[in-house]
Protein backbone atom coordinates (compact mmCIF):
# COMPACT_ATOMS: atom_id res chain seq x y z
CA UNK A 1 0.00 0.00 0.00
CA UNK A 2 0.87 3.73 -0.87
CA UNK A 3 2.42 5.07 2.46
CA UNK A 4 0.19 8.39 1.52
CA UNK A 5 -2.94 6.55 1.83
CA UNK A 6 -1.72 5.72 5.48
CA UNK A 7 -1.09 9.89 5.99
CA UNK A 8 -3.77 10.80 4.14
CA UNK A 9 -6.10 8.49 6.19
CA UNK A 10 -4.62 10.25 9.08
CA UNK A 11 -4.66 13.59 8.29
CA UNK A 12 -8.46 12.99 6.92
CA UNK A 13 -10.00 11.97 9.93
CA UNK A 14 -8.10 13.21 12.87
CA UNK A 15 -7.33 17.16 11.41
CA UNK A 16 -9.87 19.58 9.29
CA UNK A 17 -7.23 19.98 7.40
CA UNK A 18 -7.66 19.64 3.27
CA UNK A 19 -6.91 16.26 2.93
CA UNK A 20 -8.83 13.48 0.88
CA UNK A 21 -9.14 10.04 2.17
CA UNK A 22 -7.96 8.13 -1.08
CA UNK A 23 -8.68 4.92 0.84
CA UNK A 24 -11.40 3.52 3.40
CA UNK A 25 -10.49 0.47 4.46
CA UNK A 26 -8.87 -1.88 6.82
CA UNK A 27 -4.81 -1.76 5.52
CA UNK A 28 -5.63 2.38 5.08
CA UNK A 29 -7.12 2.44 8.54
CA UNK A 30 -4.15 0.48 9.82
CA UNK A 31 -1.95 2.57 8.55
CA UNK A 32 -3.76 5.67 9.13
CA UNK A 33 -3.39 4.79 12.74
CA UNK A 34 0.18 4.28 12.76
CA UNK A 35 0.84 7.56 11.11
CA UNK A 36 -1.95 9.82 13.97
CA UNK A 37 1.42 10.90 16.02
CA UNK A 38 2.45 12.61 13.01
CA UNK A 39 -1.14 14.78 12.21
CA UNK A 40 -0.54 15.31 16.45
CA UNK A 41 3.21 16.73 15.16
CA UNK A 42 0.99 19.27 12.47
CA UNK A 43 -1.35 20.27 15.36
CA UNK A 44 1.10 20.32 18.31
CA UNK A 45 3.46 22.60 16.24
CA UNK A 46 0.82 24.60 14.64
CA UNK A 47 -0.51 25.41 18.42
CA UNK A 48 3.24 26.02 19.83
CA UNK A 49 3.29 28.95 17.13
CA UNK A 50 -0.40 30.80 17.91
CA UNK A 51 1.21 30.87 21.58
CA UNK A 52 4.62 32.18 20.30
CA UNK A 53 2.71 34.87 18.20
CA UNK A 54 0.44 35.70 21.01
CA UNK A 55 3.97 36.44 22.80
CA UNK A 56 5.82 38.38 20.26
CA UNK A 57 3.25 41.03 20.74
CA UNK A 58 3.01 41.17 24.25
CA UNK A 59 0.09 39.33 24.49
CA UNK A 60 1.00 37.88 28.28
CA UNK A 61 0.90 34.24 28.72
CA UNK A 62 -3.13 33.84 29.44
CA UNK A 63 -3.80 35.14 26.45
CA UNK A 64 -1.54 33.15 24.80
CA UNK A 65 -2.42 30.12 26.47
CA UNK A 66 -5.93 30.48 25.48
CA UNK A 67 -4.62 30.50 21.56
CA UNK A 68 -2.97 27.13 21.75
CA UNK A 69 -5.50 25.59 23.39
CA UNK A 70 -7.96 26.97 20.33
CA UNK A 71 -5.66 26.10 17.74
CA UNK A 72 -6.38 22.02 18.22
CA UNK A 73 -9.63 22.71 18.16
CA UNK A 74 -10.05 24.79 15.22
CA UNK A 75 -7.80 22.28 13.69
CA UNK A 76 -10.45 19.51 14.35
CA UNK A 77 -13.41 21.71 13.82
CA UNK A 78 -13.91 20.98 17.46
CA UNK A 79 -14.33 16.69 17.09
CA UNK A 80 -11.94 15.84 19.64
CA UNK A 81 -13.72 17.96 22.42
CA UNK A 82 -17.37 17.23 21.23
CA UNK A 83 -16.58 13.33 21.42
CA UNK A 84 -15.24 14.07 25.03
CA UNK A 85 -18.70 15.73 25.84
CA UNK A 86 -21.01 13.49 24.30
CA UNK A 87 -18.60 10.33 26.47
CA UNK A 88 -19.13 12.38 29.93
CA UNK A 89 -22.72 12.60 29.02
CA UNK A 90 -22.80 9.06 28.40
CA UNK A 91 -20.94 7.75 31.43
CA UNK A 92 -22.72 10.25 33.55
CA UNK A 93 -26.24 9.25 32.37
CA UNK A 94 -25.67 5.63 34.58
CA UNK A 95 -27.53 4.02 32.06
CA UNK A 96 -26.96 0.97 29.99
CA UNK A 97 -24.49 0.60 26.89
CA UNK A 98 -27.51 0.42 24.23
CA UNK A 99 -29.21 3.36 25.96
CA UNK A 100 -25.86 5.84 26.61
CA UNK A 101 -24.67 5.19 23.08
CA UNK A 102 -27.80 6.69 21.98
CA UNK A 103 -27.21 9.53 24.22
CA UNK A 104 -23.94 9.89 23.04
CA UNK A 105 -25.42 10.63 19.04
CA UNK A 106 -27.74 13.05 20.35
CA UNK A 107 -26.64 16.30 19.19
CA UNK A 108 -26.80 18.27 21.66
CA UNK A 109 -24.75 18.46 24.77
CA UNK A 110 -26.22 17.51 28.68
CA UNK A 111 -24.59 19.02 31.89
CA UNK A 112 -22.29 16.38 32.26
CA UNK A 113 -20.59 17.94 29.09
CA UNK A 114 -21.09 20.93 29.55
CA UNK A 115 -19.30 20.51 33.07
CA UNK A 116 -16.58 17.99 31.80
CA UNK A 117 -15.45 21.10 28.56
CA UNK A 118 -15.29 23.86 30.85
CA UNK A 119 -13.03 21.94 33.40
CA UNK A 120 -10.80 20.45 30.91
CA UNK A 121 -10.32 23.29 29.15
CA UNK A 122 -9.71 25.97 31.89
CA UNK A 123 -7.16 22.74 32.93
CA UNK A 124 -5.73 22.98 29.37
CA UNK A 125 -4.91 27.22 29.55
CA UNK A 126 -3.95 26.98 33.07
CA UNK A 127 -1.05 24.60 32.60
CA UNK A 128 -0.03 26.29 29.21
CA UNK A 129 -0.30 30.02 30.91
CA UNK A 130 1.89 28.26 33.67
CA UNK A 131 4.55 27.43 30.98
CA UNK A 132 4.57 30.31 28.72
CA UNK A 133 5.14 32.14 31.95
CA UNK A 134 8.21 30.38 32.89
CA UNK A 135 9.74 30.27 28.84
CA UNK A 136 8.10 30.00 25.46
CA UNK A 137 10.17 27.10 24.63
CA UNK A 138 8.80 25.31 27.64
CA UNK A 139 4.88 25.98 26.47
CA UNK A 140 5.78 25.51 22.62
CA UNK A 141 7.15 22.16 23.65
CA UNK A 142 4.72 21.01 26.78
CA UNK A 143 1.61 21.64 23.17
CA UNK A 144 3.63 19.76 20.79
CA UNK A 145 4.27 16.59 23.10
CA UNK A 146 0.58 16.58 24.26
CA UNK A 147 -0.90 16.60 21.16
CA UNK A 148 1.73 13.97 19.48
CA UNK A 149 0.71 11.78 22.67
CA UNK A 150 -2.95 12.55 22.52
CA UNK A 151 -2.66 10.97 18.81
CA UNK A 152 -0.71 8.44 20.15
CA UNK A 153 -3.70 7.19 22.24
CA UNK A 154 -5.52 6.41 19.45
CA UNK A 155 -2.81 4.51 18.03
CA UNK A 156 -3.04 1.87 20.96
CA UNK A 157 -6.72 1.92 21.31
CA UNK A 158 -6.85 0.37 17.49
CA UNK A 159 -4.97 -2.48 18.97
CA UNK A 160 -6.37 -6.13 19.42
CA UNK A 161 -8.71 -6.75 21.95
CA UNK A 162 -10.34 -3.73 21.98
CA UNK A 163 -13.66 -3.80 20.16
CA UNK A 164 -15.95 -0.91 18.36
CA UNK A 165 -19.25 -0.58 20.30
CA UNK A 166 -21.01 -0.13 16.85
CA UNK A 167 -21.21 -1.84 13.65
CA UNK A 168 -20.50 1.41 11.92
CA UNK A 169 -18.67 4.87 12.00
CA UNK A 170 -15.17 5.56 12.56
CA UNK A 171 -14.34 3.15 16.08
CA UNK A 172 -15.90 -0.13 13.63
CA UNK A 173 -13.46 1.00 11.08
CA UNK A 174 -10.29 1.44 13.17
CA UNK A 175 -10.89 -0.55 16.19
CA UNK A 176 -8.73 -3.68 16.26
CA UNK A 177 -6.83 -3.04 12.94
CA UNK A 178 -3.54 -1.76 14.44
CA UNK A 179 -0.60 -4.87 15.58
CA UNK A 180 0.43 -4.85 18.80
CA UNK A 181 4.08 -5.09 18.37
CA UNK A 182 3.77 -1.95 15.06
CA UNK A 183 1.79 -0.06 18.10
CA UNK A 184 4.66 -0.66 20.34
CA UNK A 185 7.10 0.72 18.03
CA UNK A 186 5.30 3.55 17.13
CA UNK A 187 5.14 4.27 21.17
CA UNK A 188 8.61 3.73 21.39
CA UNK A 189 9.51 6.09 18.70
CA UNK A 190 7.15 8.64 19.94
CA UNK A 191 8.84 8.91 23.60
CA UNK A 192 11.75 9.32 22.56
CA UNK A 193 11.57 12.03 19.82
CA UNK A 194 9.67 13.70 23.20
CA UNK A 195 12.75 12.99 25.72
CA UNK A 196 14.95 14.27 22.54
CA UNK A 197 12.41 17.42 22.18
CA UNK A 198 13.35 18.17 25.79
CA UNK A 199 16.96 17.27 25.89
CA UNK A 200 17.56 21.11 24.71
CA UNK A 201 15.85 22.37 27.73
CA UNK A 202 18.04 20.48 30.04
CA UNK A 203 17.97 16.79 31.10
CA UNK A 204 14.99 17.23 33.66
CA UNK A 205 12.96 18.59 31.30
CA UNK A 206 13.51 15.75 28.70
CA UNK A 207 12.62 13.75 31.86
CA UNK A 208 10.17 15.91 32.90
CA UNK A 209 8.18 15.54 28.95
CA UNK A 210 8.51 11.56 29.31
CA UNK A 211 6.89 11.42 32.66
CA UNK A 212 4.03 14.02 30.92
CA UNK A 213 3.82 11.32 28.11
CA UNK A 214 3.80 7.99 30.22
CA UNK A 215 0.88 9.94 32.58
CA UNK A 216 -1.34 10.83 29.87
CA UNK A 217 -1.11 7.62 28.23
CA UNK A 218 -2.15 6.13 31.24
CA UNK A 219 -4.55 7.95 32.25
CA UNK A 220 -6.65 7.57 28.62
CA UNK A 221 -5.59 3.93 29.57
CA UNK A 222 -8.00 4.08 32.25
CA UNK A 223 -10.68 5.60 30.13
CA UNK A 224 -10.47 3.48 27.53
CA UNK A 225 -11.10 0.38 30.19
CA UNK A 226 -14.19 1.88 31.58
CA UNK A 227 -15.41 2.90 28.31
CA UNK A 228 -15.36 -0.80 26.81
CA UNK A 229 -16.44 -1.85 30.01
CA UNK A 230 -19.90 0.81 29.74
CA UNK A 231 -20.23 0.40 26.09
CA UNK A 232 -19.12 -2.57 25.24
CA UNK A 233 -16.16 -1.19 23.05
CA UNK A 234 -14.89 2.48 21.14
CA UNK A 235 -16.75 5.07 19.31
CA UNK A 236 -15.40 7.74 17.21
CA UNK A 237 -16.39 9.87 20.48
CA UNK A 238 -14.43 7.71 22.55
CA UNK A 239 -11.30 8.58 20.37
CA UNK A 240 -11.98 12.29 21.05
CA UNK A 241 -12.31 11.43 24.53
CA UNK A 242 -8.87 9.70 24.78
CA UNK A 243 -7.04 12.66 22.64
CA UNK A 244 -8.56 14.91 25.11
CA UNK A 245 -8.01 13.50 28.32
CA UNK A 246 -4.39 12.53 27.29
CA UNK A 247 -3.60 15.78 26.09
CA UNK A 248 -4.82 17.67 29.71
CA UNK A 249 -3.22 15.05 31.83
CA UNK A 250 0.25 15.98 29.58
CA UNK A 251 0.04 19.67 29.36
CA UNK A 252 -1.20 19.77 33.68
CA UNK A 253 2.03 17.26 34.51
CA UNK A 254 4.38 19.28 32.28
CA UNK A 255 3.12 22.24 34.33
CA UNK A 256 3.57 20.40 37.89
CA UNK A 257 7.24 20.98 39.40
CA UNK A 258 9.97 23.30 38.81
CA UNK A 259 9.65 25.22 35.97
Amino acid sequence: MNPMDGIRFAFGTLTALPVRVTRWDRPAARAGMLWAPLAGLVVGLCAAAAGGAFLLLDSGPLLAAVATAAVPAALTRGLHLDGLADVADGLGSAKPAEDALRIMKQSDIGPFGVLTLVFVLLGQVAALSELYAASWPRGALAATVAAVTARLTLTLACRPGVPPARPDGLGAAVAGAVPLRAAAGVAALVAAGCAAAGAPLGLSAALHQALAMAAALGAAQLLLSHCVRRFGGVTGDVFGALAETATTTALIVSALGPL
